[in-house]
C-alpha cells in the first residue's frame, strides 16, 4: 500500500465494509451451492459474514488459536484448529528461545479455549461436510500466516475440492509466501508497509463471542 494511500486514512472502515470490499473479488463463486466460507473467530465473522451475504453462500466457522510467544504473545509461535491440526513455527521458537515445556502449557491453555470457543459458536450443530466443495477462509487480515497456515492444513483432511484464501489485508512479503498454499489467494490490500492488522481499519474494535453468535445465526436464517 502506497505512503499516499494511508496518508488518506485507512482503506477500511470496518470488518462489515472489509468483507463487502473482499466479496468484489470473489464474484466467480456467487451463487454456487457448493461454496461454502468458514471464517476465523473471532474478528474474520463480520469480514466472512458479509462475503458469504454477497455470494450468497453458507457461512460457518473454523475455530484456530493462535500459539503466542511467552510474554510476547502478540508474536506467533504457531497455530492450532479444530481437528487437531497443528502448525509449530520452529524458527520463530528458537529465536525467542522457547523452552519445550512453555511450548506445551501454551498448547494446553490454547486447546482449552479452542474447545470453548468450538462449543460456544456452534452448539450441537455438527460441522459442515467439506468433501468435494470449495471452502473460502476469511479473516480479517493476515500478519504473519500461522493462523492460515493451521486452516489450510485441518481443511484438508474434510477432502474439499478447492481452498481459496481470501482476507481484506496482508504484508506483501506474507502474501508470496502464501500464494502456493491454498489453490488461490485473494487479498484486498497487499501491504508494502505493515504494523499490524488493525492500521488498515478506522474502527477496530475487538469483535465480542455474542456478535460471533449473532452473525452466524443471521446467516444460517438467510440461507434458509
Amino acid at each position: 500500500m502506497s505512503a499516499e494511500r494511508m496518508a488518506a486514512g485507512p482503506p477500511f472502515r470496518d470488518r462489515a465494509e472489509a468483507g463487502r470490499m473482499l466479496a468484489l473479488q470473489l464474484g466467480e463463486y456467487a451463487g454456487r451451492r457448493n461454496v461454502i466460507v468458514l471464517a476465523l473467530p473471532r474478528g474474520g465473522v463480520p469480514v466472512g459474514y458479509e462475503v458469504a451475504r454477497a455470494l450468497g453462500v453458507e457461512l460457518d466457522v473454523l475455530v484456530v488459536r493462535k500459539l503466542g510467544v511467552p510474554h510476547y504473545p502478540e508474536l506467533a509461535m504457531g497455530a492450532i484448529a479444530t481437528g487437531g491440526a497443528l502448525y509449530l513455527d520452529e524458527q520463530t521458537i528458537r529465536m525467542a528461545r522457547v523452552t519445550q515445556p512453555e511450548v506445551a502449557a501454551v498448547l494446553n491453555d490454547e486447546h482449552r479455549e479452542l474447545a470453548r470457543r468450538e462449543a460456544l459458536y456452534r452448539g450441537p450443530r455438527p460441522p459442515p461436510n467439506l468433501e468435494g466443495r470449495t471452502v473460502v477462509i476469511v479473516d480479517d487480515g493476515i500478519a504473519t500466516g500461522s493462523s492460515v497456515r493451521v486452516a489450510v492444513e485441518a481443511l484438508r483432511t474434510g477432502k474439499p475440492a478447492r481452498i481459496v484464501v481470501a482476507v481484506p489485508v496482508t504484508p506483501e512479503s506474507t502474501a508470496k509466501r502464501l500464494e502456493g498454499l491454498a489453490d488461490q489467494f485473494v487479498c484486498t490490500h497487499p501491504a508494502r508497509h505493515f504494523g499490524g492488522v488493525g492500521q488498515f481499519y478506522r474502527d477496530f474494535g475487538q469483535t465480542s463471542d455474542a456478535e460471533v453468535r449473532a452473525l452466524l445465526a443471521r446467516s444460517h436464517q438467510d440461507t434458509l
